[in-house]
């Protein structure tokens, strides 16, 4: 009897865990379509495209989620250089330019806005819902265009809902760029145990099953405030929780 109860848990658990890749499977075909690269264009450039992080469209189809710092803070305008994202497959996107219509530095927020026709844009989930423990995953290009223009997806779990400051053992480790950050409104962020790079600051972290998206993947601004007090950072990943979003595309 013991044997029979043990093969019918198994079988249900192998059933679920089928069905879940399943939904995963159709989730990023849906999602591939919303996710852009964010760059620089200078037509006499070598190569023309400077690339410099992830992003996805929101809202109507013309709107573009990103990180504040993928964001360059001038552009080489004798040169014509215009930021842009590029959209597509394989070795042949699009490129198209962009706008910055806000940035929300304290929460590393940028919104782009772009022309032409819409993109498919991808929806922002209740992050009320998200628990330690939760799978989601992520789509972004990690190591940019290096090998074409094609998106990559990993899976993601929440390690930790964590303070965005790192705490200090004493007093003598309080710089004064940290007693300008605890000044701050503190926040809280995901912490992930999925591998990310530099080129997928930017990527959406969403559902698995639904491509509600419930975080902003980040891998610079994080990094250094929370782990600035490191000798050797570690590969831990972080992601901006989705609700700044919704106040960005609020205001």
């Amino acid at each position: 009897m013991c044997k029979l109860v043990n093969f019918i848990i198994g079988l249900g658990l192998f059933l679920l865990s089928h069905a879940a890749f399943a939904d995963l499977l159709q989730v990023i075909e849906r999602v591939k379509p919303s996710i852009v690269g964010i760059g620089t264009f200078q037509k006499m450039r070598s190569p023309p495209i400077n690339f410099l992080g992830t992003g996805f469209v929101v809202e109507d189809g013309s709107l573009v989620i990103t990180n504040a710092h993928v964001i360059p803070e001038l552009l080489d305008v004798s040169k014509n250089e215009s930021l842009v994202i590029l959209t597509g497959k394989s070795n042949n996107p699009e490129a198209r330019v962009a706008l910055v219509t806000k940035l929300d530095k304290e929460h590393d927020l940028a919104l782009l806005k772009i022309n032409g026709l819409s993109l498919p844009p991808l929806k922002i989930g209740n992050v009320g819902k998200i628990k330690e423990g939760q799978m989601l995953a992520f789509t972004g290009f990690p190591i940019g265009m290096v090998l074409g223009f094609y998106p990559v997806t990993h899976r993601a779990m929440i390690a930790s809902i964590t303070p965005i400051i790192l705490p200090v053992n004493n007093a003598k480790q309080l710089s004064a760029e940290k007693i300008k950050q605890l000044n701050k409104t503190a926040f809280h962020v995901f912490q992930l145990d999925g591998t990310a790079y530099p080129g997928s600051s930017g990527s959406p972290l969403y559902d698995p099953e639904t491509g509600e998206v419930y975080g902003v993947v980040n891998m610079v601004f994080v990094k250094g405030r929370k782990e600035s007090a490191l000798s050797n950072p570690s590969g831990i990943s972080y992601a901006i929780p989705a609700n700044f979003i919704s106040e960005l595309l609020k205001h």
